[in-house]
This record gives structure tokens, sequence and C-alpha cells, in this order.
């Protein structure tokens, strides 16, 4: 997750209104008997990553776990100015000509820190999503993944995606902070993706999380996406109380106490100790309603079914 200079993000945040009111979390939701198992496996991952060591290592515990659950997927080296970065890319599949959801979170970290929150969690989020929409593919998309690198440096892994002219997605769903809390945060253009709003807004309720959507939200890979005119979202899993006092700091302000994940995040505190695993699962399990929802309302795909989209 992006850091901006304070004047530069109180422009942000000034241009930006709320699309809905946020839902709170109304009842503990039931717990399917795979949630362990998938917690597990979530927080492995985030391990895995945020135990690699530097960038090029974080992508390769990505990788490994591709291999290991039979992706095949690409490197997509770029270059911006004198910085070489490197993406990873994988087609999931899905019905031969249909529409492409893409789905995404940043790789690379800062230095300090092992930034298992910043950001492992939405890696393993992504790769959590994978390993679903593998096992049960949507009926009316393709489902690629991305890792995007240097984001950190200004969300360069992402708009080079984009400038390099790449397939235009139906939506880009990114992910970045996705490690405790019990308020999914959703960043949608007032004017855009309401079905999903829906959709989302459905799903927590039925796993018994908070919900708040709006514009309002910190700079991250969905940035590149949406200044070029292609749809996206980002989702962040953060404590209700913690949005508030996010985007205080973000337009410069200083709350008299920091947000958990401002204290974390960019620093030395970002380690496998502060994230959640039960808490990141039912935030998963809410996203893949909402997207399998959204996905069913769309036009049915009318061609056959690809394998890992090839």
């Amino acid at each position: 997750m992006r850091q901006l200079a304070p004047a530069l993000a109180v422009l942000l945040v000034a241009a930006c209104t709320p699309t809905s009111q946020a839902t709170r979390p109304t009842a503990t939701a039931v717990v399917a008997p795979a949630a362990d198992t998938a917690a597990t496996q979530w927080l492995g991952d985030v391990r895995a990553i945020s135990d690699a060591g530097e960038n090029a290592q974080r992508r390769a515990a990505i990788t490994q776990r591709m291999d290991a659950m039979g992706i095949t997927w690409r490197k997509e080296t770029f270059v911006d100015g004198k910085r070489e970065g490197e993406n990873l890319i994988a087609d999931l599949g899905g019905p031969d000509g249909a529409p492409l959801l893409l789905i995404g979170a940043h790789s690379d970290r800062v230095e300090h820190g092992k930034g298992a929150t910043d950001n492992a969690s939405g890696s393993a989020t992504v790769l959590a999503l994978a390993q679903r929409l593998r096992a049960q593919p949507l009926q009316n998309h393709r489902v690629a993944i991305a890792f995007w690198d240097l984001e950190e440096a200004g969300l360069l892994g992402s708009k080079a995606y984009v400038a390099a002219g790449k397939t235009k997605p139906a939506l880009y769903v990114n992910f970045d902070v996705f490690g405790w809390g019990d308020t999914l945060w959703m960043m949608a253009p007032a004017n855009g993706q309401q079905a999903l709003v829906a959709n989302s807004r459905t799903a927590t309720q039925s796993v018994g999380i908070g919900f708040s959507p709006g514009e309002q939200y910190p700079p991250t890979d969905h940035l590149p996406f949406i200044r070029a005119g292609w749809p996206a979202v980002s989702y962040s899993l953060v404590g209700a109380d913690e949005i508030k006092l996010v985007l205080e700091a973000y337009a410069g302000k200083k709350p008299a106490a920091p947000a958990k994940v401002m204290a974390v995040i960019h620093s030395d505190k970002d380690t496998i100790d502060q994230v959640d695993a039960s808490a990141a699962v039912r935030g998963v399990d809410a996203v893949e309603k909402a997207l399998r929802s959204w996905d069913a309302a769309a036009p049915a795909a009318t061609t056959g079914m690809s394998a890992n989209g090839q």
C-alpha cells in the first residue's frame, strides 16, 4: 500500500465521496468445516512470502505455490526509467471468448519489516481465490490472476500492464492489506460497479462481517486501471474503527492514536504476528460469494470452457 505526501493525499481524499453507508458486523458467521484448513493454508502462504526475503524471493514463493496448485504462470518484465520489474500473470481458464475478470495484488514490500500485512496478505488472498475459482470456475467470465512488482515504488507493475495494452478486463479486483479485522473495505467508484457493491454487502452479511464501500481509499494498484478508464475495485480487510483514521492520515491529519494498519505497514512491526488468518478467510469467503453473484448476473457465455485460459 502506497503512502502519499500529505498535500497530494489531501487532493486524493477531497475529490472523493462515499458511495454508500458502512454496514457493521451483526453476527458471528457459521464457520464451514473447511475453514480451519483454509485458514492454515492462507497463513502458510503469508508466512512463505513474508519469510522469503527480497522481492525476487517473494515472487519465487508465489510461483512455487502456483506450481503446487498446477497453475501455469508467466513472467512479464518491464522497465520504468532505471527500474526493472517483473509481474507474474496466470490464466485460470473459463468460458472461451468470455470477458476477463482479473484479480491481483502487489507482491513487493518496503525495506522495513517483512511485508506480511503489506502485502503478503493480499497475495495470499489472491492465491486462495485462485484455488477456489479453479475448483469451481465462474460461469460467464474467464479469470486471470496477477502479482504486481514495484507497487511501493509508485504502482509501477500495474502501470506497466495497463500501458502495454494488455486485454482490457471486464473488471480488475485488487487486494492490498487483507490481514485482520471485522470489516471488508471496498474502493468502488461512485458511478460504477454498484452491482458488485450490492453483492459484496449481501456476502459480508452472510458471513458476519461489516462492509464499508466508497471512493475514499488509499492509493494502490487499482489506480492505473481507473486512470485508463478500465473498471476496477480494491478490497482491504481491517477493523471498522480504522477506516476513518486511515483516511485522516492520508489527508494529512494526525489522529490522537493511529489506526493499527498505519502503525504496522512500512515498519519493522509488519510481521506475521500481526495477521489473523480466521478473519482473512471470512473476508475471502465474502469476496468469493460476491464475485460469483456478480458473475451469475452477467450475460451467459455461449462458448466452451478453456483450461488455464489456453
